[in-house]
């Protein structure tokens, strides 16, 4: 069987959660008595961890936000991962595909040399552009299907000549291209009346579902459709509305426990599932 699949399954039947912290780690939002610090990021990260161990199964690095400060960026993204709790699965939210000798090169990148146990693709470009990160069978692929975001409208909910909506098609085919349990699909919270009819027609995939929290999604809704029959194979990613508690904190200690509160209360609700 998969064993990343298995991974985040066990953490999720152990502490009864389905929490994925995101680690949008952003310099300019991060607070200041981070920023005061040698490798503000980094020591910004492990602080999140730290105060969301207890809740969470699952982090994800949104891989922009390390990229786009170069080399720096790149260090502290592995630094990041190497503080990771060794039993949480590592989702790298990169969002890659292109043709395949490439996509082999980026599936080498993620799983052989950073170690991440998943990773977010695009299916635009087709199978042959997926195969290489698919040919991984111990890992998870979670290919982008019906997304959060507002734009979502312009090509994934179109309607095709069959009469199924774009983002149906892509459903079916990931389920095609599935080895060893390795598949999974992207399916925002703003989606939620969609979900559990996507749960139905894919009841073996791994759902990975952003947009609780800032983007306005509904956590039990998503929580409640999303999981499989063992009420299993799903994570319901918070950001933002973890990782940047309003207001001021005088040590990092501070920070920590807001953080905590934040994701104890998440926890929470998701543990009424259960």
């Amino acid at each position: 069987m998969n064993a990343a699949r298995n991974k985040v399954n066990e953490q999720i039947s152990a502490k009864k959660s389905l929490l994925c912290v995101g680690l949008d780690s952003d310099m300019a939002k991060i607070p200041k008595v981070f920023r005061a610090m040698k490798q503000p990021v980094l020591e910004f990260n492990r602080s999140v961890i730290t105060a969301t161990r207890e809740h969470a199964v699952a982090y994800k690095i949104n891989t922009a936000f390390y990229e786009a400060r170069g080399i720096e960026g790149l260090q502290d993204m592995q630094s990041t991962l190497e503080s990771l709790p060794c039993e949480s699965l590592s989702i790298a939210d990169a969002k890659r595909a292109d043709i395949g000798n490439t996509s082999k090169k980026y599936a080498q990148a993620f799983f052989d040399h950073w170690g991440f146990d998943a990773l977010t693709v695009a299916p635009y470009m087709g199978y042959d552009s997926l195969e290489p990160f698919f040919d991984y069978d111990q890992k998870l692929i979670f290919v982008l299907c019906l997304t959060s975001n507002p734009g979502s409208a312009d090509f994934e909910e179109k309607q095709l000549q069959s009469g199924a909506a774009l983002y149906e098609t892509v459903l079916g085919k990931v389920q095609d291209w599935e080895r060893n349990g390795n598949a999974g699909i992207v399916v925002g919270a703003t989606k939620a009346r969609r979900l559990g009819d996507i749960r139905k027609a894919a009841p073996g995939l791994f759902f990975l579902i952003p947009g609780v929290g800032a983007q306005g999604g509904s956590l039990q809704e998503s929580a409640t459709l999303g999981v499989d029959g063992n009420r299993q194979g799903a994570l319901i990613n918070v950001s933002r509305g973890i990782i940047y508690p309003e207001g001021d904190f005088d040590s990092a200690e501070a920070f920590e426990d807001e953080v905590r509160l934040r994701a104890a209360k998440l926890h929470d609700e998701m543990q009424r599932i259960f």
